[in-house]
């Protein structure tokens, strides 16, 4: 074998680990940061449907009517998650060693 088809099946080898990395690869930060720009996403069509029912621009209302409903629901989500890591943040430091 020679060094090209070395070097073109190590590339292949590298190419099939990189593809089969999962979500949590990227770390506690990443992920973090995915959910909080998907979060501010849903917030920013949200606001837009609010915009247009106010304006009188709307278009179809019920789909502004779901867009704001599922920003609720996500805030919530989000609030609950960020209630819940305080609460384990607070009984982690009150554990004694």
């Amino acid at each position: 074998m020679n060094s090209i088809n070395k070097v073109s099946t190590l590339d292949l080898l590298k190419t099939n680990q990189d593809t089969k990395k999962s979500p949590i690869d990227g770390g506690f930060s990443k992920i973090l940061e995915k959910t909080i720009s998907e979060q501010n996403a849903v917030q920013k069509n949200a606001d837009m449907a609010s915009a247009d029912i106010a304006t009188g621009e709307v278009k179809d209302l019920h789909q502004a009517a779901i867009a704001i409903g599922k920003a609720e629901t996500s805030m919530k989500l989000m609030l609950e998650i960020r209630n819940k890591a305080l609460s384990a943040y607070k009984e982690i430091t009150r554990t004694q060693i």
